[in-house]
């Protein structure tokens, strides 16, 4: 097995801007980077499924990783989401990301057809690896999105070994203990990334994870980053005092169909404006902007989220 460098910090999976009509944008890209490593947030992980990666064009996806790693500072992470339902269009973006000079790639099980089995989702991640095998490569678990739910720690072992670039798993998945249990396998070897902004306090605290992928980061990453700083420093007050703030803005966009959409629309009130979601994605109206407007400065957002 390869060794690859643990992440500490946390990672923020961003939005694809589109302008009015549904085209991939690349102007905001580099003011967008630029916020992110000004809020503490130390890469990207692109394409995912706050990118809506799924409905974009394999040129498109490219494309936008070019634009990503030509505007990354130096130490500035760009994980490339290469999954697909073609494997030959997986291996097609993996080669293309290692190419171009990525950190890692990543892949969620595909949602068609579903792997039905832990040997499926062995080989699917295996052939997809080989395709950037200088690469770290992290299986991207989100069963709420890809419908695969099969168990994580029996994944681990039957791929260690057998995919020699496995860095380890971004876990979004709600049992903490299953992510422990993932933390543990073979003394800590994998980088287990903590999906799940709500209860990243709680994998601290657990499972001892050092880093994470994070959804909402585009807009709360200094509350989140807060988490890990104040638990490191065993301040665990004000780290509650984070995530609670955390979850008030989780408990928000909820109400308004989600991070994809509503936190999307939410880069527009802070200043960055992302333009507008893929169909079938029904987009957030302007009545719904100003409630959510209202709703987020009733908890203070505006004075605790990222900077421009």
């Amino acid at each position: 097995m390869k060794q690859f460098e643990k992440i500490k910090g946390l990672i923020v999976a961003p939005f694809t801007p589109f302008d009015s009509k549904g085209e991939v944008d690349m102007g905001p890209i580099a003011d967008y980077a630029a916020m992110l490593q000004k809020n503490g947030l130390i890469g990207v992980f692109i394409n995912g499924s706050s990118g809506e990666g799924y409905m974009l064009t394999v040129e498109e996806r490219m494309k936008l990783a070019e634009k990503w790693i030509s505007v990354a500072s130096e130490g500035f992470r760009v994980i490339v989401h290469v999954g697909a339902t073609c494997i030959k269009d997986c291996y097609r973006m993996a080669e293309h990301a290692q190419a171009i000079g990525a950190f890692g790639i990543g892949a969620m099980a595909s949602p068609f057809p579903k792997a039905g089995r832990v040997e499926e989702l062995v080989q699917y991640c295996e052939e997809i690896a080989c395709g950037a095998p200088d690469l770290p490569f992290y299986f991207y678990h989100i069963p709420a999105l890809s419908g695969v739910f099969l168990p994580m720690l029996p994944f681990l072992k039957a791929a260690d070994g057998r995919i020699p670039n496995l860095a380890g798993i971004k876990y979004t998945y709600e049992s903490i203990y299953e992510y422990n249990q993932c933390m543990l396998y073979g003394n800590g070897k994998f980088d287990m990334l903590h999906g799940q902004d709500e209860t990243i306090l709680s994998a601290l605290v657990m499972g001892g994870a050092q880093g994470g992928i994070s959804g909402t980061g585009s807009y709360i990453g200094r509350s989140l980053t807060g988490v890990i700083e104040a638990y490191n420093s065993g301040k665990l007050a004000e780290a509650v005092a984070h995530q609670n703030f955390a979850q008030e803005v989780i408990n928000v966009i909820a109400r308004y169909r989600g991070n994809i959409v509503a936190g999307k629309r939410i880069m527009k009130l802070i200043g960055l404006d992302l333009g507008i979601n893929r169909t079938p994605f029904q987009n957030i109206t302007d009545e719904e902007e100003i409630l959510i407007r209202e709703e987020l400065e009733r908890i203070n957002f505006f004075e605790k989220c990222n900077r421009l």
